[in-house]
C-alpha cells in the first residue's frame, strides 16, 4: 500500500466503512438468493427522481451556507476528526503551573501559538484579567453558538432522511403513471413498473443506509467535540481561579471517563 493510501486508511473510520459494506452486501446478497438480478436494481431514472427531489427539498428547507457546511461535514462519517484529550489536559495543566508561578500575564506568549479559536479566546481573556465568571459566560455563549451551528448542518442530513422515502413514493407513482399511459404497448410495461418499485427502494435505502446514519454520526462527533470544549473551559476557569494544577488535571480527566 502506498504511503498516501496508508495514511487515508489510518484516518478512515473502519466501522463506518464496514457498516456500509455489510448493508449493501446484505441487500444485494438477498436479491441474488431470491433469484433476482443486480441489474434490475440499477434504474437511473429512479435514482435521478429520488436524489434530485431529496436534494431540492433539503435546499428549500436549509439556508445555502448551512447546506454547503452539511456537505463538507459529511466526510466526518468516514474520516472523523481526531481529538487528543490527553494532549489538551497536559497543555492546560502546563499553563496552570506557569500562571501559578509567574502570574496570568506570563501566558501571553502562548497565545500566538494557539490555533483553536475557542482556546485562544479563553486564554486571551485570562491574560486580560477578566473575572472567572465573565470568562465562563463568554465561553458559554461561544459553545452554544458553535453547538447550534454544527447541529444545524447535521440536521440537513436528518431532513434528507425524512424526505427521501416520500420522494421514492413519488417516483413510484410517476412510474405507475407511465405504465398506465402505455397499457397498449406491453414492451413498455416492464421498465415502467421497474422504475416504480426501484424508486421506492432507493428512497428507503438512501434514508436508512446513508442519510440518517450520516446525521447520527455527525451528532456523535459534535457531542464529543462539545464535551472536549467544556473540559477545556473548565480548565481555563480553574486557572482563572488560581487552582492547583493537579486539581485542574483531575477535574478535566473526569470528562474522559
Amino acid at each position: 500500500m502506498k504511503p498516501a493510501l496508508a495514511d487515508i486508511a489510518k484516518k478512515m473510520d473502519r466501522a463506518c466503512v464496514s457498516g456500509f459494506v455489510i448493508a449493501l452486501s446484505g441487500i444485494i446478497g438477498g436479491q441474488l438468493l431470491e433469484g433476482g438480478r443486480v441489474g434490475s436494481l440499477l434504474q437511473f431514472a429512479a435514482l435521478m427522481i429520488v436524489l434530485g427531489g431529496t436534494v431540492g427539498a433539503v435546499m428549500v428547507q436549509s439556508p445555502f451556507p448551512v447546506f454547503v457546511r452539511a456537505l463538507k461535514m459529511a466526510r466526518w462519517a468516514f474520516f472523523p476528526p481526531r481529538f487528543d484529550a490527553e494532549a489538551f489536559v497536559t497543555q492546560i495543566v502546563d499553563w496552570a503551573a506557569i500562571a501559578r508561578k509567574d502570574g496570568l500575564l506570563s501566558l501571553e506568549t502562548s497565545i500566538a501559538s494557539i490555533s483553536d479559536p475557542f482556546i485562544k479566546s479563553g486564554l486571551q481573556m485570562l491574560v486580560d484579567g477578566f473575572e472567572p465568571e465573565k470568562i465562563r459566560e463568554a465561553l458559554d455563549i461561544q459553545l452554544s453558538v458553535y453547538d447550534e451551528r454544527q447541529r444545524s448542518a447535521a440536521r440537513v442530513w436528518e431532513a434528507a432522511g425524512g424526505y427521501s422515502p416520500t420522494i421514492g413514493i413519488l417516483g413510484a407513482v410517476l412510474g405507475l403513471i407511465h405504465v398506465m399511459e402505455n397499457m397498449n404497448d406491453p414492451s413498455k410495461l416492464g421498465p415502467g413498473i421497474a422504475v416504480a418499485f426501484v424508486a421506492t427502494i432507493y428512497g428507503v435505502a438512501l434514508a436508512n443506509l446513508i442519510f440518517l446514519p450520516i446525521s447520527n454520526k455527525l451528532k456523535t462527533v459534535i457531542r464529543t467535540e462539545i464535551t472536549l470544549r467544556e473540559m477545556l473551559q473548565d480548565g481555563l476557569i480553574g486557572i482563572a481561579h488560581g487552582e492547583h494544577p493537579r486539581l485542574i488535571s483531575a477535574r478535566m480527566k473526569g470528562y474522559m471517563e
